[in-house]
């Protein structure tokens, strides 16, 4: 019996477990989820080196915002007011105002004064592909926009597909050579949406701060991810302009929290939006831009494929090299290092 599991079932399955040794026992927290009876996240390790996760992690199942962390007056927040759920996949949708608009939905310039509303939510809507990404977002650096839960629609409308959460099992399991992986035991789609990274939501000085604190800084960057997709310094919105918030997923997180690096992945994060008074703080997405096998590993690039400026990354500069984080997915397309 792995030792994860016969903690659980020797000491706090008991009826009269203590209660705090509940909240520390990962199945337990994984138990109380309330999708778990249906899609429940499972904890592998076959690898027989007898490692159980650090004792110091908390499983949650949404973000967390931490101390000093701005969030949007009630006042500014809106919801559309669509009367029917399928209006919400259309650009008379307000919160799609922002999404851009597809000129393959139609020729809207040459169909004179009044035509035809354009579909442009993010997803395909009918069919086997329903609630999968259309390929032109998944394709592209697009933010999501979704309804929520202060829009009209129910909570089955078609532009929910985050905000309904993740849908899939999963399973972290034990890898030979990098640690804890993440892979699902059932078939993932193209464009089919995984989970969401989750973690404590926190301003960019106190992520600095624990950058500081930690004992490698590179380190600790592999689970702080900056919300900065819609950062700008122009923008008018004060939230927008000022540093961008990160989460930090270490201590605290989903499943996602698991998943490796690959220079190849089968996966990507896509910012997804959905109160537009809250960009600041949007969600980190992650979906699959191909198909990916049941029990394949899963996989997204932590630094999303982007090189980095002004040489960080020249693998050939013995100096930089030294304090380059190794990278180990073995895959064709290997960059080398992670940063």
């Amino acid at each position: 019996m792995e030792e994860v599991t016969r903690r659980h079932f020797f000491n706090h399955g008991r009826a009269k477990a203590n209660s705090e040794e509940k909240k520390a026992c990962h199945l337990c927290q994984l138990r109380s989820f309330a999708n778990h009876s249906t899609i429940p996240i499972t904890i592998h390790n076959e690898t027989n080196d007898g490692v159980a996760l650090n004792p110091k992690f908390k499983f949650i199942d949404h973000s967390r915002i931490g101390p000093n962390v701005p969030v949007a007056e009630s006042s500014f927040r809106a919801g559309c007011d669509c009367e029917d759920d399928e209006d919400c996949m259309y650009s008379t949708c307000h919160c799609l105002d922002e999404m851009e608009l597809d000129d393959t939905n139609g020729d809207e310039n040459r169909l004179g004064a009044n035509p035809p509303r354009q579909k442009c939510f993010a997803y395909h809507s009918h069919g086997p592909k329903a609630g999968l990404l259309r390929s032109r977002i998944l394709h592209s650096r697009e933010p999501i926009y979704e309804c929520h839960e202060d829009c009209s629609c129910s909570r089955e409308c078609p532009n929910r597909v985050v905000e309904r959460g993740r849908t899939i099992p999963l399973q972290i399991f034990r890898t030979e050579d990098r640690g804890w992986g993440v892979r699902c035991p059932v078939d993932i789609k193209k464009g089919q949406f995984v989970d969401r990274y989750l973690g404590e939501i926190i301003t960019s000085e106190e992520a600095d701060r624990r950058r500081a604190d930690s004992d490698s800084a590179r380190r600790k960057d592999v689970y702080l991810f900056a919300l900065d997709k819609f950062s700008d310094p122009d923008s008018p919105d004060p939230l927008l302009r000022a540093h961008p918030m990160e989460v930090d997923g270490e201590w605290e997180s989903g499943p996602t929290r698991f998943i490796n690096h690959s220079c190849e992945p089968n996966m990507r994060i896509f910012a997804r939006v959905g109160d537009h008074a809250d960009k600041h703080i949007h969600d980190l997405a992650l979906f699959a831009i191909r198909d990916i096998e049941r029990g394949e590993e899963l996989t997204f690039d932590y630094v999303n494929g982007l090189e980095e400026k002004d040489g960080d990354m020249d693998a050939h500069d013995p100096a930089k090299v030294k304090n380059m984080t190794k990278c180990l997915c073995g895959t064709k397309k290997c960059r080398g290092f992670l940063w």
